[in-house]
C-alpha cells in the first residue's frame, strides 16, 4: 500500500505520531495546495442539493478524492476522506432527525419522557447506520490504497445526550432524575462502543488502528476524539459525577483518546481531564472573542496540559504563531496544524519545525 499512498514519508510520520501520543516528539500538520496534482483525477459534479451533499456515497467519494489529489501533505499529515456526517452523528442511530446545513448538522430531539423511553440500543440495521457504512464503503472501494478514510465524528456522552433530549431539558435533568441520566449514559456508551467497532472493522488501516475524522488524528488501534461541550454548563462536582466516570471508560476502551476541550467555560474541569488515566491528549479551542490558539495567553495552559502527562493539540494555529509556540513549551507532545496558501510556505514551516526537533534531539 505505502507505494501508492498519496504521501513519500509515511512510514516516518507514523512513527513520530506514536512517538507524539506517547509525549515524545511532535507531530505538524502542514497542508496546502500541492504544485502537480497526485494523479489526473477528474473534476466531480459540484453538489446540488444538501441530500447530495451530506448522504450521496458516490459524490462525496468523488470530490474527497478530486481535493485530496490536489494536496500537499507537509510533515506528519497525510491524506484521508473524512466521512463524518456533522458533528454528532451517533444521535441519528438513536432516534434524532438530523437538520442539514451545506456546513453542518444538528440533530433534533427526540426523546420526551427520559424515563419511561425505550433503551438506547444499536440496531444494525438503522437507516442511519446504513448511510454511515454506505459512505465509508464506497469510500474504501475508491481509495484502491491511496489514501485512508476514516471514522465519524461520532460523538457520545452527555452531548449526545444532549442532542437527543434537548440541552435545556438535560440540564433540568441532571438536577430532577440523576439516576435516569446515569442509566442513559451507560446506554450510549454500549452504543458507541458497538458502532464504533462495526465501522472500525470497514476502515481500519493496514498498519492498525483507524484514523478519526475530527481533529486529523490517527493511531495504531481505535483511535478517537472525544468530548463534553455541555461541560460549559455544569459545575465541576457534576463534571465529576456526570462526564467523568463515562469518559474514562470511553477512553478505557479505546487506545489512543483526545479530549476536544471547547471555551474558557470548560477550563475549570481541566484537572479532572488530566486525572483521567487512559486519555492520552487534549485539544483546546478558544470560543470566539478571545485570543485564537497559539496566542501568548495560552501558553501556560499548553504547559498545563504537558506538565499534566498529556500530549497537546493546537489546531489551525496561524504560521506567524508557529516559532512563538516552539520557544515557549518545545516540541515534544504537541501537534500543530497549520494551513498554508503555497507548497513552498508549507514546506518552509516544516524546516522550522525540523530546526526546533534538532536542537531539543541535541
Amino acid at each position: 500500500m505505502s507505494d501508492r499512498f498519496w504521501k513519500e514519508d509515511w512510514d516516518r510520520a507514523r512513527q513520530r505520531i506514536v512517538d507524539w501520543w506517547n509525549g515524545k516528539d511532535m507531530v505538524l500538520w502542514a497542508v496546502a495546495p500541492r504544485e502537480k496534482p497526485w494523479e489526473d483525477v477528474p473534476e466531480p459534479r459540484a453538489f446540488d442539493s444538501l441530500e447530495m451533499r451530506w448522504l450521496d456515497p458516490l459524490a462525496r467519494a468523488a470530490s474527497a478524492e478530486y481535493d485530496l489529489s490536489k494536496r500537499y501533505f507537509g510533515g506528519e499529515s497525510f491524506p484521508f476522506v473524512d466521512t463524518h456526517i456533522g458533528p454528532g452523528s451517533l444521535a441519528t442511530m438513536l432516534g434524532s432527525k438530523p437538520g442539514f446545513h451545506w456546513n453542518t448538522v444538528w440533530y433534533n430531539p427526540c426523546i420526551a419522557d427520559l424515563e419511561n423511553h425505550p433503551p438506547l440500543a444499536f440496531d444494525p440495521d438503522s437507516e442511519w447506520f446504513k448511510k454511515h457504512v454506505a459512505i465509508l464503503e464506497e469510500s474504501v472501494c475508491r481509495s484502491r490504497g491511496r489514501y485512508l478514510v476514516s471514522m465519524p465524528d461520532l460523538i457520545e456522552n452527555i452531548d449526545t445526550l444532549a442532542s437527543l433530549r434537548g440541552s435545556e431539558q438535560l440540564m433540568m435533568d441532571l438536577i430532577e432524575q440523576p439516576e435516569i441520566v446515569h442509566r442513559r449514559l451507560a446506554e450510549i456508551n454500549q452504543v458507541y462502543f458497538q458502532v464504533f467497532d462495526a465501522l472500525y472493522e470497514r476502515i481500519k488501516t493496514p498498519w492498525g488502528g483507524n484514523v478519526f475524522s475530527a481533529f486529523c488524528i490517527w493511531g495504531p488501534g481505535k483511535t478517537a476524539k472525544v468530548q463534553c461541550d455541555a461541560a460549559a454548563m455544569i459545575s465541576p462536582d457534576m463534571f465529576g459525577e456526570f462526564v467523568v466516570p463515562y469518559l474514562t471508560e470511553q477512553c478505557q476502551w479505546l487506545d489512543y483518546a483526545l479530549f476536544h476541550l471547547d471555551g474558557v467555560q470548560c477550563i475549570c474541569h481541566l484537572d479532572q481531564l488530566l486525572a483521567v488515566a487512559p486519555l492520552k491528549a487534549i485539544q483546546w479551542t478558544p470560543q470566539a472573542g478571545v485570543p485564537p490558539v497559539g496566542d501568548s495567553r495560552w501558553f501556560d495552559l499548553y504547559k498545563r496540559i504537558l506538565d499534566g502527562g498529556k500530549s497537546v493539540q493546537i489546531l489551525g494555529i496561524q504560521p506567524e504563531r508557529v516559532e512563538p509556540v516552539l520557544k515557549a513549551i518545545g516540541t515534544k507532545g504537541v501537534f500543530m496544524s497549520v494551513f498554508l496558501h503555497t507548497e513552498f510556505e508549507a514546506r518552509s514551516i516544516c524546516e522550522l519545525v525540523e530546526r526546533y526537533r534538532s536542537v531539543e534531539r541535541a
